[in-house]
């Protein structure tokens, strides 16, 4: 029998992958947290898949994401990104995701953990939305423009709420999956 998955999810291997094994399953590693901030602040204005599609080489261009590694890039390291042709080659996404890195640090340290800090918004527990369609999901929440407000705040860039509502999907902040989905549960 066919698994009935979210609508978004049926374009190809990669994207259903991502749908069955990660998207909307909580995340509480402060590195797997960094890394879809990175990857989400480089989605703005593009599509997931694009992003998706060049993930491994996000991965190796950005130090496997180690924001320790990642706070403290030096201007050569950012015209090597710059060169990169595997990557999203956009000089102000790449300068936010160095401040990012340094936020994300600063965050750490007032917190304990940035997964503590971006939890608090929704009191460590995933909401859970039951959206019957696709339709039913918002690109925003009060939630999500909260958190944007603060992270802006805190001097991160590339945080709109569209793109903070994302990650929390990304996160499993929210679980977003469609009713008949099968990943639902």
């Amino acid at each position: 029998m066919e698994k009935i998955r979210c609508g978004w999810c049926e374009k190809d291997d990669l994207y259903r992958k991502y749908h069955d094994d990660e998207w909307g399953r909580p995340v509480y590693d402060d590195e797997t947290i960094f890394e879809f901030l990175i990857l989400e602040s480089f989605q703005a204005g593009l599509s997931w898949y694009t992003i998706l599609s060049k993930r491994e080489n996000f991965r190796k261009a950005f130090d496997n994401f180690d924001y320790r590694k990642i706070a403290a890039y030096s201007d050569q390291k950012t015209e090597e990104l710059m060169n990169n042709p595997g990557i999203i080659r956009n000089r102000l996404k790449i300068l936010a995701a160095i401040t990012n890195a340094q936020r994300f640090m600063d965050v750490q340290t007032e917190f304990g953990s940035f997964s503590r800090y971006i939890w608090g918004f929704v009191d460590g527990k995933p909401l859970d939305r039951a959206p019957e369609s696709l339709a039913d999901v918002p690109a925003t929440t009060e939630i999500s423009d909260a958190i944007s407000k603060d992270l802006k705040k805190r001097g991160f860039k590339f945080m709109g709420s569209t793109v903070v509502y994302a990650h929390m999907q990304a996160t499993g902040m929210v679980n977003d999956h469609i009713e008949s989905c099968f990943t639902r549960r």
